[in-house]
């Protein structure tokens, strides 16, 4: 643990640099903040502090900037609770994503603009996880010949749809049948619990199943499965106006990541099964092309369920406390507007 001096000049050189992105120096810290210090006092301590791997420097003419070590001491140890900004926040996201609507896509749409929009970072959110949905029926149509929409309604209000191959060419009185025996076994059910249930069944009784039966599960598998790339993504324009994007390479690389959706649902899948805001901050995600990136993520509830992630991913000198304030504001309020019944 740093003693009492080192922590307030570490707070002091990660307050600075997160508004200004030039090295900090000691002069720049005493006169700025009244800790009583000389300048030489602050300069032997933020020379302790990179010792101990919470600060770097650049050049050796410059001042210190943060490490990812240092920003994690900063979130976990020193960053003041945001209580006093919450209702606040709160109030200002309910009444704004009251006017979005019903329809859960259009609301995390909404909540993904506004924490952007507040954050000038990238807001993202995962859409609803079906797994985790109850079952209310299956519908499936022929479409362009060889293929098949498969549309999974749950009880929770939700649709989602997936195009899957028509490798047995079914035709449309066949896949009735297919969606009624499967609506009738399956409704009320979990989907990720129906999905290990047949899986289980085809693997002990795979050789009592004709290939119609067995393709009939093998499309509930098909189309209850997460596509990978349901994530919301807002804000690129507002995070490479960032001074940190002034290198193109920079928003190439950032650019590359955001195209390949998979990459920022990585990151958000280590966030689903906590509780509480979580903070992933630089090479801690070990994604290649977010390692200078953070992350300031939650889950969000329906009918007191996990069923997703919101969150906002900027640079590494980021406003945490900002940041914390808006996405914990933001997913407080999603639990409301969908039934999970968050205070």
């Amino acid at each position: 643990m740093l003693d009492s001096r080192s922590q307030r000049v570490l707070w002091a050189v990660v307050e600075s640099y997160i508004d200004s992105p030039d090295p900090v120096g000691s002069r720049y810290v005493t006169k700025k903040y009244e800790f009583g210090l000389s300048p030489a006092t602050i300069r032997n301590i933020m020379a302790d502090l990179e010792d101990l791997g919470f600060l770097t420097q650049p050049h050796t003419s410059a001042g210190r900037v943060p490490t990812d070590m240092g920003y994690r001491f900063y979130v976990e140890n020193i960053l003041a609770p945001p209580e006093e900004n919450m209702a606040r926040m709160s109030e200002q996201m309910t009444n704004r994503l009251l006017t979005a609507g019903g329809d859960v896509d259009d609301i995390l749409q909404e909540a993904t603009r506004l924490i952007s929009s507040f954050s000038h970072y990238l807001g993202v959110a995962s859409l609803p996880r079906t797994e985790n949905s109850t079952l209310h029926k299956i519908e499936m149509m022929n479409y362009k010949d060889d293929r098949i929409v498969v549309m999974l309604f749950t009880n929770e209000g939700t649709i989602k749809h997936k195009i899957i191959p028509n490798e047995l060419s079914l035709e449309q009185r066949d896949l009735g049948r297919i969606s009624s025996y499967l609506s009738e076994r399956f409704t009320g059910k979990n989907i990720k619990e129906i999905r290990s249930s047949l899986v289980r069944e085809m693997k002990e009784q795979k050789s009592e199943f004709d290939a119609l039966i067995e393709r009939t599960l093998a499309i509930f598998g098909e189309g209850s499965d997460n596509a990978g790339d349901d994530v919301l993504i807002t804000g690129f324009k507002e995070v490479v106006n960032l001074p940190d994007f002034s290198d193109i390479d920079k928003i190439k690389i950032l650019s590359e990541a955001i195209e390949d959706k998979h990459t920022i649902v990585k990151l958000l899948d280590k966030i689903v099964d906590n509780d509480g805001v979580q903070v992933i901050i630089g090479s801690e995600n070990r994604i290649e092309g977010l390692s200078n990136m953070s992350m300031v993520a939650t889950t969000y509830r329906e009918s007191n369920r996990p069923v997703g992630v919101l969150g906002i991913i900027g640079p590494t000198r980021m406003n945490y406390q900002n940041a914390i304030v808006l996405v914990d504001a933001a997913a407080r309020c999603l639990d409301r507007m969908l039934g999970g019944n968050s205070s």
